[in-house]
């Protein structure tokens, strides 16, 4: 019993462990909806549940409050990321922040252009343009974990620096591109209350129960208005201060890895892969969303970071930390094509239901889940022969 407790807690404190979390949730997805329990998975995520506080009142089903809650807390921990990294961390020095940033876009602008040429002139297949730009930071670097010490630091440094990147910029396509029907009151509440945020940051408030206590009203507000609300908790996480409260600013992100690594992100793949392969033919593979999707993060993430990251270098505008050499960008830029998490969830907004009419999310979560596979499984094998123990 000790010694499967001690494995267990081994497990948990590796890198690869999310990755493989996220895999089970997948699998168990795939395999409830394939078989006789199928109706249970579906009245699963269709469990209402209301949130009612006098004239104000949440009612989403439980698919909604997965993806439009507790993946705000997922972006809430995101924003203190990216918060600490421009601060203190790799994106502290402009020096390690060029080549990541360029790779970054090229990563995002590439894919989505594949995406468009196999889609152009499809109205409703247009709406997912944005589904191969995002790197899943979680996944990438357990795959990259798994290869042991051999990986050198800076390449890991490397690539949360660009994974990071590229969710800042997945979060403003949200932002702009993924919002409905907007509600200015809403805006405005939640407007007024950012600021008081921003107040009392500004006046050296260090309570963090303070700013999540507003920050759920915010959360609440932004929700009403039209803007996805997971961008409440993006604002929020920013906001958390950190120069003149460092000790707690890092203990209390450092405690929302385990709830959001090992719970959140993991349910989220669960009521968001559960694909019912009975009605699937060929020609679902070979849809345009899903060869656009597929092709987007196997060859448009690794031709955008590769070749625009070789633009920084040539424009002398930064270069490769030492250690790194071209095959292991390569290597890297590979794995970027790791979409999943983030590509399923915008996904879920291109795609999501709008009243009677639903849009098939079934290319869509085939093209994320064939290109996220082939980017990760490729991307291993490129560093691991490039990193292979050297014969004494």
């Amino acid at each position: 019993m000790v010694v499967l407790r001690q494995s267990l807690l081994n497990f948990f404190k590796g890198e690869s462990a999310v990755g493989v979390l996220l895999i089970i949730a997948t699998v168990l997805a795939m395999l409830l909806s394939n078989s006789t329990f199928a109706h249970v998975y579906e009245n699963f995520l269709d469990i209402p549940v209301v949130v009612s506080i006098h004239q104000f009142t949440i009612a989403k089903p439980l698919l909604l409050w997965v993806n439009d809650g507790l993946m705000a807390i997922f972006f809430f921990m995101i924003g203190m990321e990216i918060k600490r990294e421009v601060l203190e961390g790799s994106l502290s020095h402009i020096s390690k922040i060029v080549v990541p940033a360029f790779a970054a876009i090229g990563g995002m602008v590439v894919p989505a252009l594949v995406y468009v040429a196999f889609n152009w002139g499809d109205p409703i297949g247009m709406q997912g343009w944005a589904i191969p730009m995002a790197t899943d930071i979680a996944f990438a670097l357990g795959i990259l974990s798994l290869l042991g010490k051999r990986v050198p630091a800076e390449l890991k440094v490397f690539l949360l620096a660009l994974a990071i990147i590229d969710d800042l910029g997945a979060i403003i396509v949200i932002a702009l591109f993924f919002g409905h029907g907007l509600s200015t009151s809403a805006l405005a509440v939640s407007g007024f209350f950012i600021l008081v945020l921003m107040l009392m940051n500004w006046r050296g408030v260090t309570n963090n129960t303070a700013y999540i206590l507003i920050g759920v009203i915010v959360w609440a507000a932004v929700l009403k208005s039209g803007v996805h609300a997971t961008i409440a908790g993006v604002i929020v996480g920013l906001l958390i201060p950190l120069r003149n409260n460092k000790a707690s600013f890092h203990e209390f992100e450092e405690s929302l890895h385990g709830p959001v690594n090992y719970v959140i992100l993991p349910l989220f793949a669960f009521v968001n892969t559960g694909v019912n392969f009975s009605g699937v033919s060929t020609k679902d593979f070979v849809d345009n969303v899903t060869v656009g999707i597929t092709l987007g993060l196997f060859l448009g993430k690794p031709v955008g970071i590769f070749s625009f990251s070789l633009l920084a270098i040539m424009l002398k505008f930064g270069k490769l930390p030492d250690g790194i050499n071209l095959v292991h960008l390569f290597g890297v830029a590979i794995l970027g094509g790791i979409g999943f998490t983030m590509s399923l969830f915008i996904g879920s907004l291109a795609f999501e239901c709008a009243g009677d009419a639903c849009i098939n999310m079934m290319d869509e979560r085939i093209g994320i889940l064939m290109g996220s596979f082939l980017s990760g499984v490729m991307g291993y094998l490129v560093l691991k022969y490039q990193l292979k123990p050297k014969k004494s």
